[in-house]
């Protein structure tokens, strides 16, 4: 005899797992994503038109750790290509997130706390190698890139060496205006500890990396982690390969330790893709003086956000007041745009309105060239030298 309870128990668990891994996604980065709705200024004639000769470089955003298409104009989040194109960006840097402590937060995370993305990965349905191995994360997200370049017909175009940087900007020239997409990686606690693994990211496409992200790793201290260390022997062979294949160095999430060691042993440009300074924003999250500095000595450029522990106010005057500081500090050609769209933050407008920084810029007395530079052109400067490998430098 057919015993239909359990037959209907069976069902009601199927259908209830299916809504889990249909809906909790979405669900999950509705509330981690958010634009606030917040006032914003009206933007002028003037700075509509000069927002629409930029060519605009965001050197951060965390869109492929979420299940949604970068093809598609989405509902939620900040970052697809039908924004990218309203914000008229040239060039997305797309970092690839493999790790996130549970209890996340600015001042101090265990390494051995549980992972969030491991959950993340499960409930997106991710390919099962993903739900144990941080490099596997970063190889998926790679083929995701992948896989929509192929699909986009040529609306999106990887850059991954100056020729295909060059022939980004030759198509922008056109009525095609493809929107270039570079690959990075936060935090390479996602080498699993084996140096052997960094050409991997590199055939995969990276070419910028943070050495940490939220909590200390085989390489450094964090900003955010427990010891809050310098470079350890492995990070510093690590920087010095990163530098001869054409890996760009990012301190963003490093410790102090950590961005005083980087700068003092870096020969090639360094960056701070994404966060605030501690003159307009104080806290651990941020660069000082001093970093601000060193970032410029080296020829790199910061990277400043568009949330709240990056500017301690996402008002686009907020996010401007940021810049200015570092514009009078070391030089207009050392700031750049480093938003952490998608990367479970809240800010003011997503990346389809980033005229509101031309604008912001405008107000602050910015001349075009300095808002060129800002937007985009310090950025494209930094990559260009950046990508180029130098496997002449000495180990």
């Amino acid at each position: 005899m057919i015993r239909w309870a359990p037959l209907w128990s069976l069902a009601l668990v199927a259908a209830l797992l299916a809504a889990f891994f249909l809906l909790a996604p979405g669900i999950a980065e509705r509330q981690m994503n958010v634009v606030d709705g917040g006032p914003l200024p009206e933007v002028s004639d003037e700075a509509r038109a000069l927002h629409a000769s930029l060519t605009v470089v965001d050197l951060h955003a965390d869109t492929l750790l979420w299940q949604r298409s970068i093809l598609d104009r989405a509902d939620r989040g900040h970052v697809d290509l039908p924004r990218l194109k309203d914000g008229n960006v040239a060039l997305q840097v797309l970092s690839s997130v493999t790790k996130s402590p549970a209890g996340l937060n600015n001042e101090t995370n265990s390494a051995e706390a549980r992972d969030d993305i491991t959950l993340l990965a499960v409930a997106q349905l991710q390919p099962v190698p993903t739900w144990t191995s941080l490099l596997q994360r970063t190889l998926f997200h790679a083929a995701k890139l992948a896989q929509a370049v192929e699909r986009s017909e040529g609306a999106l175009v990887p850059v991954t060496d100056n020729a295909g940087l060059a022939a980004l900007l030759d198509a922008r020239a056109t009525r095609q205006r493809p929107v270039g997409v570079m690959l990075s990686v936060e935090g390479l606690h996602d080498l699993e500890g084996d140096v052997a693994n960094l050409p991997r990211l590199y055939d995969a496409g990276v070419r910028m990396a943070g050495l940490t992200h939220f909590f200390d790793n085989e390489l450094a201290g964090s900003m955010h982690g427990e010891a809050k260390g310098g470079l350890t022997p492995m990070g510093r062979d690590v920087v010095r390969q990163m530098e001869r294949m054409g890996m760009i160095v990012d301190i963003a999430h490093c410790s102090h330790a950590c961005v005083a060691e980087v700068l003092a042993m870096a020969r090639r440009p360094v960056v701070s893709s994404h966060g605030g300074v501690q003159a307009t924003c104080p806290g651990n999250r941020n660069l000082t003086d001093d970093e601000i500095r060193g970032v410029a000595a080296t020829g790199g450029v910061i990277g400043i956000g568009y949330w709240d522990s990056a500017v301690c106010d996402i008002s686009p005057a907020g996010i401007v007041r940021a810049m200015v500081h570092v514009r009078n500090l070391v030089g207009i050609a050392h700031v750049a745009l480093g938003s952490d769209f998608d990367g479970t933050v809240t800010t003011r407008f997503d990346t389809a309105h980033l005229v509101q920084i031309t604008q912001g810029l405008l107000r602050a007395g910015f001349s075009e060239g300095e808002i060129r530079a800002v937007m985009g052109g310090n950025a494209l400067r930094v990559i260009g030298a950046g990508i180029v490998p130098q496997p002449e430098l000495p180990a």
